[in-house]
């Protein structure tokens, strides 16, 4: 007998993100996870903005 997973599907709500300020870049990361007030990129290393994106929410506890 096989049980199918039930899990319980997380309603996104409005979530502080940085987003990089580069043209050619499309990264960002969660407030929450970052390690400094004024991150850098992680992926081009240019200067992150503050913004808001729709998200699950992720709980991250050690961080701020």
């Amino acid at each position: 007998m096989y049980r199918r997973n039930n899990t319980e599907e997380i309603p996104p709500e409005e979530t502080k993100v940085w987003e990089c300020t580069s043209d050619t870049c499309n990264g960002w990361v969660r407030d929450n996870f970052t390690f400094s007030d004024r991150p850098t990129c992680p992926l081009c290393k240019s200067e992150m903005k503050e913004a808001t994106k729709m998200l699950q929410a992720i709980n991250n506890p050690r961080m701020k």
